[in-house]
C-alpha cells in the first residue's frame, strides 16, 4: 500500500520577517545583573546580527537618595555618606564634600593636614584605577590582572586602615583637618609602596601593552572624537584620551597641586586602548605626586584647626581673633550655623571631574545638596561608543567609562 503525500498552501512571510527585503532586527536585553558593570545596571540593545543598532542604558537600580540624605543630617554626619557614593575611592569623595564645607565657611586645614589629603586622595586615586585595570581586563578576558592589581591595592588598603582602621569606606577625613593622628610609621608605609608600586606597574604593561588579543579588543573600540567628548560633557580619561587637556588639578587648582610637578596625558586615537593608556600614565604620576608631597611636608604641624575637635563651646561664644573664627569653624559644623551661601567645589577624581554643590541657609543641616560625579556623565557616552559595535564590545565600553553604580545612580 502507498501512501501519497499532498503539498499543503505555502504560507506567505509578512514584510516584516521577510529577509529578502531586508535586515531583521533583535532587541537584546543585558542586565541588569551583568558583572562588568560594578554594580547593577541594564542595557538594553538593537541588534542586526551581532552589529549594536542602538544601545539604551537603564539606571536607578541603586538608586539610594544620597543627596537627600545630605539635605536632612549636619554637615559632618553626611561625610560618611560620601563614602557610599564611589567607593572605590572614599577619600576622594570625603575630599570634595570637606572642600566645599570649608569654601563655604572661608576656611583652610593645616599645611600638614593638607598635604596628607593629597597624598590620601592620590592614594585613592591608584585605588580605584587598580580596580578598573584589574576588572576591565578580567571582562575581557585577561584573568590574571585582576589577580595581580587586588595585590597592589590591598597595600593601599593597608595604608588606609593604619590611618583610620577602615579599608573601603574609610570616613577618613573631616571638616578643618583630621580628626585622628597620623601614624609614625605611615611615611614609611606610603613611600615603601611608591616604590613597590612602579616595579609592580612593570609587570601590568607586560602582559598586556603589546597583548594581541587585548590589542584586538581595544583598538579601534569604542572611538569618540575629540568634539564628540566636548559635547558629552566628559572628563577624566574619557575626555583625555581623545586628547582634551583638562584636568581639574590644573585648570583650577585645589590643595596645593599649584605646587608639585606633574603631567596631563593625553591619547591620539579616542579608543579603548588610548583611554587605557591614559590611565596607566595617570598612576605613574601619582605617584610623582605623592613622593613630592611627602618631600614638601612639615616634619610637625597641627593636623586640624582645634587641638580636640569633639568640643563643642557655649553658642555665645565670643570671636575676636583669626584663630578664634578657626576653632569655631569646627564648632560651625559640629553642630551650629555656617554663613548663608552656595558654593560648587570641583576635585579631579580617578573618573573625572567631582563636583559637590553646596547651599545653606544659616542653619546647621544643608538646604541643597547635590553631586556632579564623573561617571554618571560618562556614562552617557556607552550608546554612541555602541552604535556599529559588536555584541562582544559591550563589556570593553563600559569598562572603559570606568563607572560605579553606587555614583551613577546615587
Amino acid at each position: 500500500m502507498s501512501l501519497e503525500i499532498s503539498q499543503g498552501t505555502p504560507v506567505e512571510i509578512s514584510e516584516e520577517r521577510a529577509l529578502s527585503e531586508g535586515r531583521r532586527q533583535m532587541v537584546l536585553n543585558m542586565g541588569p545583573q551583568h558583572p562588568s558593570t560594578h554594580g547593577v545596571l541594564r542595557v538594553i540593545l538593537t541588534m542586526e546580527g551581532e552589529t549594536i543598532v542602538e544601545c539604551d542604558p537603564v539606571l536607578g537600580y541603586l538608586h539610594r537618595g544620597v543627596e537627600k540624605l545630605g539635605e536632612t543630617h549636619r554637615y559632618s554626619q553626611f561625610v560618611p555618606w560620601t563614602d557610599r557614593t564611589d567607593y572605590v575611592a572614599a577619600p576622594s569623595n570625603n575630599l570634595g564634600y570637606i572642600l566645599a564645607v570649608e569654601k563655604l565657611c572661608g576656611i583652610e586645614a593645616p599645611e600638614r593636614a593638607t598635604y596628607w589629603r593629597m597624598i590620601m586622595g592620590e592614594l585613592a586615586r591608584l585605588a580605584s584605577h587598580l580596580v578598573w585595570l584589574g576588572t576591565h581586563a578580567l571582562d575581557i578576558g585577561a584573568l590574571s590582572m585582576s589577580l595581580y592589581c587586588f595585590r597592589e591595592r590591598e597595600l593601599i588598603l593597608d595604608i588606609f586602615e593604619k590611618q583610620c582602621g577602615a579599608r573601603l569606606t574609610t570616613n577618613m577625613m573631616e571638616m578643618g583637618g583630621f580628626s585622628r593622628p597620623m601614624p609614625d610609621e605611615l611615611p614609611g608605609m606610603v613611600r615603601d609602596f611608591c616604590k613597590e608600586f612602579l616595579e609592580k606597574q612593570k609587570e601590568y604593561e607586560a602582559l598586556l601593552s603589546s597583548n594581541p588579543i587585548w590589542l584586538s579588543r581595544t583598538r579601534g573600540v569604542g572611538v569618540i572624537e575629540p568634539e564628540a567628548a566636548i559635547s558629552y560633557s566628559l572628563t577624566g580619561a574619557c575626555l583625555r584620551g581623545s586628547g582634551i587637556n583638562y584636568d581639574v588639578r590644573k585648570a583650577t587648582p585645589y590643595l596645593y597641586y599649584d605646587r608639585v610637578d606633574f603631567e596631563v596625558p593625553l591619547g591620539t586615537r579616542g579608543d579603548v586602548y588610548d583611554r587605557y593608556l591614559v590611565r596607566m600614565e595617570e598612576m605613574r604620576q601619582s605617584v610623582r605626586i605623592i613622593e613630592q608631597c611627602l618631600d614638601q611636608m612639615p616634619a610637625d604641624g597641627p593636623l586640624s584647626l582645634t587641638e580636640s575637635p569633639y568640643v563643642i563651646p557655649p553658642h555665645d561664644t565670643v570671636m575676636t581673633t583669626a584663630e578664634d573664627m578657626q576653632r569655631h569653624f569646627i564648632w560651625v559644623i559640629k553642630g551650629f550655623s555656617p554663613p548663608k551661601g552656595e558654593v560648587y567645589q570641583a576635585i579631579e577624581h580617578s573618573k573625572g571631574e567631582l563636583g559637590y554643590y553646596v547651599v545653606s541657609d544659616g542653619t546647621p543641616i544643608p538646604y541643597r545638596v547635590r553631586l556632579r560625579t564623573p561617571d554618571f556623565v560618562n556614562l552617557q557616552s556607552l550608546p554612541y561608543m555602541a552604535q556599529g559595535a559588536a555584541l562582544a564590545d559591550v563589556v570593553a565600553l563600559i569598562g572603559t567609562i570606568d563607572i560605579v553604580l553606587g555614583s551613577v545612580d546615587r
